[in-house]
């Protein structure tokens, strides 16, 4: 009964926390500013045009955080605080979207099996706690396998968009540093605001695992005792 505790305590804090320490640090330096006075759209407009990606767009978008980089359409979307602003925040929000447009570009091998799952993943995230939850109740190993089985195809997705993030963020990195869009003060402060996003994704990865694992044992419990 401890054990179920603990387990429900780090699945349920933990990814709570990285939301937490996201958002602490992001609102922190997005007060700060970068001393060279860019805004997050001339940042993600210049590293791109530094790579000749003229065709990839740079617009605003709104929502908290909405920032991302949508492949279909070539498009950098920056939520408007960082578009319009120029903090440490913004600088490193904008550099790693544009370093997904860089992966775009590349043919990056992950952001590519990434987008093949998308369409998997979501069927599977929609579907599988449905079957989980019938093969529980009603003691269906079957149903409870194929649960498990879309289960699974979520979870590796969950584990492909890791190396996909922080290859963004090391790409990001390397720019700002390379193009002198940020000085060596400013260097920490960014790659704090990349590393706490970063660990967001680390923690839905963890939780996704953990909920494998054990729908796993019980898969194996049930078919023991048939």
């Amino acid at each position: 009964m401890g054990m179920y505790i603990v387990y429900f305590i780090i699945i349920m804090l933990l990814p709570l926390y990285a939301q937490m320490k996201v958002k602490s640090t992001y609102k922190k330096f997005a007060k700060v500013s970068a001393e060279k006075g860019m805004t997050g759209a001339q940042v993600a407009r210049y590293i791109l045009d530094q790579h000749g990606l003229t065709d990839v767009r740079v617009v605003p978008t709104q929502g908290y955080l909405a920032d991302h980089y949508n492949p279909a359409t070539k498009t950098v979307a920056l939520s408007e605080d960082n578009y319009y602003n120029s903090s440490i925040a913004g600088t490193a929000v904008a550099a790693h979207e544009v370093g997904h447009a860089m992966q775009h570009a590349d043919a990056y091998s992950f952001l590519t099996l990434r987008s093949k799952l998308v369409p998997v993943a979501n069927i599977s995230s929609n579907m599988s706690w449905i079957f989980v939850l019938i093969g529980i109740f009603a003691s269906s190993t079957g149903f409870l396998a194929l649960g498990i089985v879309l289960l699974a195809a979520g979870v590796v997705f969950q584990l492909v968009t890791l190396p996909v993030e922080f290859d963004a963020s090391k790409r990001a990195m390397n720019e700002v540093v390379s193009l002198g869009i940020i000085n060596n003060g400013e260097e920490r402060s960014a790659r704090k605001v990349l590393n706490a996003a970063a660990m967001t994704y680390v923690a839905a990865a963890a939780v996704a695992v953990m909920e494998l694992l054990r729908l796993i044992l019980i898969y194996t419990g049930m078919s023991s005792d048939d």
